[in-house]
């Protein structure tokens, strides 16, 4: 059984929750009076990005991009877009959804992409945080969970499109990839 590969429960699925509802709290406070739009970051952002913004009360909306730069459980370092936005985001608020803030070197890229469009905000949404293996200055403006520098999956997240319908963040098991 494949579920068999993963190694310990890092976070459970009550406290994804709990969390991702005091995040939305948070956006829902800071953009009061705005109306930001959601960039979700495919495909890892999916379960996230729903359940944050069912925990926003402010007008919103969304969009999404396709944007890689993982092979298996390593960054290539080269980042390809592979499904832009289907909107001007020119004058807007931009809150990027992004299941983890790794290396960087991804949302690092997108932040610089998107600014050139001439949005009036960039924020950085993160459900995981992992700054052990930051490569770029970059950092999440809300993120749910500072995470230890394992492969994690689950909720989104994957190993070789496996794993994202895990309800809780799991640590893979390396001698069994």
């Amino acid at each position: 059984m494949e579920f068999e590969k993963i190694a310990s429960v890092l976070i459970s699925k009550e406290d994804i929750e709990k969390r991702v509802a005091e995040l939305g709290a948070q956006i829902s406070k800071d953009y009061e009076g705005k109306e930001p739009l959601f960039v979700g970051v495919l495909k890892g952002c999916f379960i996230f990005m729903a359940d944050l913004m069912r925990n926003v009360t402010v007008d919103c909306s969304m969009d999404f991009m396709t944007v890689s730069s993982y092979e298996g459980t390593s960054s290539t370092g080269a980042v390809k877009i592979t499904k832009d936005l289907n909107q001007d985001i020119c004058g807007k608020d931009i809150i990027i959804v992004e299941d983890i803030l790794d290396s960087g070197v991804t949302l690092k890229f997108l932040e610089s992409y998107l600014m050139v469009r001439k949005p009036n905000s960039i924020r950085i949404a993160t459900l995981a945080d992992k700054p052990a293996r930051r490569k770029t200055d970059i950092k999440a403006d809300y993120a749910c969970f500072e995470i230890p520098d394992a492969f994690v999956v689950g909720y989104g997240l994957d190993y070789n499109q496996k794993y994202r319908n895990l309800p809780y963040l799991g640590i893979l098991n390396p001698e069994l990839i």
